[in-house]
C-alpha cells in the first residue's frame, strides 16, 4: 500500500530503539524509549496558504530528523509501524 501524506504533514519511519545501555545492561521492551528520531519516507505537498499558494517544505525524502518523542500518529501499514507528523513536529534535520 502507499502512503500520501497530505498537506504539510510527512512520513516517518521511526529508527529502532535501543535494546542495550551503552554500559551493556539489556532493556526489556517496556523500558525502552521510544527514539525522536527518524527518516522521512514520503512528504506532502505543503500547507494551502491563504492566497492558494502552497508553501514548500523544508524537509525531503530521505532526510534524517528529529522530532517531538510523542510526535504525530503511529500508523501500521503491511505490518511496519510509522508515523504521519505534520513538518512542525520536526525539531532538526541531521545531516
Amino acid at each position: 500500500m502507499k502512503l500520501t501524506p497530505l498537506g504539510e504533514n510527512v512520513i516517518v519511519a521511526r529508527v529502532e530503539a535501543k535494546e542495550t545501555t551503552e554500559g551493556g545492561i539489556v532493556l526489556p521492551t517496556s523500558a525502552q524509549e521510544k527514539p525522536a528520531e527518524g527518516r522521512i519516507l514520503s512528504v506532502g505537498d505543503g500547507l494551502l496558504l491563504p492566497d492558494g499558494s502552497r508553501s514548500q517544505l523544508q524537509v525531503h525524502e530521505g532526510d534524517r530528523v528529529l522530532f517531538v518523542s510523542y510526535a504525530g500518529s503511529e500508523i501500521e501499514v503491511d505490518g511496519e509501524t510509522f508515523l504521519i507528523m505534520p513538518q512542525s513536529q520536526i525539531m532538526a534535520i541531521i545531516g
